[in-house]
């Protein structure tokens, strides 16, 4: 080892250079390194080839149907929320070929890359994401072998949040800010004026393998406690709140209420809140030939319960109406999740709040549902 390690269970630090180093020896050994980077007046999830490709000093302001870049004035890598997309992009893409045929009887099935992923900057909201989507997708009867190759490889590092944005709701929903089980690693940022460091603890044995090749040292108790507290305290800053209440039931009564058609004439049923959601996973297949006509193919893609079409059986749609589409994605998302998959289908990262073009924030469509609204 390079330096002196922090003890197996005990949280380390590292500085700027040791986390290159951390992305670095992930390349070495063959990952495909996903993290949050500027592109297009957002902070989006891209490879990266080194740490420098952060978006140090960057924040974002965010509120319902906004979402804005924002110098900071620090150079913290990991002071933003949650960007346009979820990391479920690379575990459940959003298109892929699924074969194709051809008239001599040729048949071609698809054989997704071989990648193994490590993705780096893990919210706790968003490692929640994708344990639901390992309960939905990769177990069950009919799991997706897809998305399992894809999980099976993955290497997660997770960033525990001291900076909630203005429509995170992880702490209510209890995936939030500190990041929960399922991770390789865990880092706190802590960008002061005099020091840039990094807590660093493991949460696996390969987690605990790759910190002993890197150059650490052990984190004081006072670093670590100062760390922890900081993201405590950022549970007090969420810019929303889920109501606490029993929202299957609520959702379940009120399947007659006039706040579906209320929603309804502000709802553009874009489908964009399902796009960015970290746990959304319907998909649909579609059949496509060549201009010849001489090949033939089936793709997948994701759909979207917001879409006319989703419900098309036996000549025609079963939801019609911009308030029966957005009743079964609040329904579904809040309240039969739960019978279907043990847990809420929402995770609080904020997402569909930002990205409304509307500006319709799901938790005050909750309170009022539930008469916590006032």
């Amino acid at each position: 080892m390079e330096a002196e390690q922090a003890t197996a269970g005990g949280a380390a630090t590292i500085d700027l250079a040791g986390l290159d180093a951390l992305v670095g020896a992930l390349i070495a050994d063959g990952y495909r390194v996903i993290g949050p980077t500027v592109r297009d007046d957002a902070i989006v999830l891209a490879e990266l080839d080194c740490a420098a490709q952060l978006p140090a000093g960057w924040g974002v302001t965010t509120g319902p149907g906004q979402y804005r870049l924002h110098r900071r004035d620090d150079a913290a890598v990991f002071a933003h929320s949650a960007g346009p997309q979820a990391w479920k992009r690379y575990l459940h893409p959003p298109h892929r070929k699924l074969f194709e045929a051809a008239p001599d009887g040729r048949f071609t099935a698809d054989e997704p890359e071989h990648v193994r992923y490590a993705f780096l900057g893990v919210r706790g909201c968003d490692l929640a994401a994708i344990a639901i989507l390992d309960r939905v997708l990769g177990s069950g009867a009919h799991p997706d072998g897809a998305y399992r190759r894809r999980r099976s490889e993955l290497f997660l590092i997770a960033v525990n949040c001291t900076e909630p944005g203005g429509v995170c709701f992880c702490a209510s929903m209890g995936t939030g800010p500190a990041a929960g089980p399922g991770y390789d690693l865990a880092l706190t940022e802590r960008a002061g004026e005099r020091e840039h460091r990094f807590v660093i603890e493991s949460g696996s044995p390969a987690g605990e393998r790759l910190l002993d090749r890197i150059r650490t040292r052990p984190a004081s108790p006072s670093e670590a406690g100062e760390a922890r507290a900081e993201v405590a305290a950022a549970a007090g800053r969420m810019g929303r709140a889920m109501p606490d209440a029993d929202l299957p039931t609520a959702i379940r009564e009120a399947r007659e209420s006039p706040l579906w058609e209320e929603v309804a004439g502000r709802c553009l049923t874009c489908a964009n809140c399902t796009m960015v959601c970290p746990t959304c996973f319907c998909t649909t297949t579609e059949d496509h030939t060549d201009l010849s006509g001489g090949l033939a193919g089936r793709s997948q893609r994701w759909a979207s319960c917001f879409e006319l079409d989703f419900s098309y059986v036996h000549g025609g749609s079963v939801r019609t109406s911009g308030a029966s589409r957005y009743r079964q994605w609040f329904s579904h998302k809040l309240g039969t999740w739960h019978e279907q998959f043990g847990s809420s289908g929402c995770v609080g990262c904020g997402r569909c709040i930002a990205w409304c073009p509307a500006g319709i924030d799901i938790t005050e469509e909750a309170a009022k549902l539930t008469g916590a609204g006032g």
